[in-house]
């Protein structure tokens, strides 16, 4: 599989509409090379960089299985964030730049929502039904 997006390349700096400073939306993401046997897919955009640990910005999961993810949308089922929220939250690192690492995973199967609330929860759910995966990783610095 390969992850791009037609906002930022690779290891470059994600523009300040995706962020905190900014509009605050997901960027547009482009998915190739999806396995055949795919049923559904599932994102996690997260920043090992943040002080505290790693801070999640987006869990997404049971997206139809797409080539595209728009900007600004919502493709899938949406669990709990590092802000607390069900969204996409922006980068908005307190200092310094940051790494914010796209990952895209093509499972064999749709999952159970109720047993998904988090980051965490996700990884579990899905650890036994990954077929292939790819990531983009993107810069930010306020």
């Amino acid at each position: 599989m390969k992850l791009s997006s037609p906002d930022f390349a690779n290891n470059e700096f994600i523009p300040e509409k995706f962020t905190c400073v900014g509009e605050d939306i997901n960027p547009a993401l482009i998915i190739e090379s999806i396995p055949k046997e795919a049923r559904s897919l599932a994102l996690i955009v997260d920043d090992p960089d943040a002080p505290m640990g790693t801070w999640v910005h987006w869990v997404v999961f049971n997206i139809p299985v797409i080539s595209k993810i728009d900007a600004n949308s919502i493709p899938g089922a949406q669990a709990i964030n590092s802000f607390g929220r069900e969204n996409y939250g922006g980068p908005c690192p307190p200092s310094g730049t940051h790494r914010y690492f796209f990952k895209i995973y093509a499972l064999d199967s749709e999952l159970e929502p109720s047993q998904i609330q988090d980051k965490t929860s996700l990884e579990k759910a899905m650890q036994t039904h990954i077929l292939d995966s790819a990531e983009l990783i993107g810069l930010f610095k306020k």
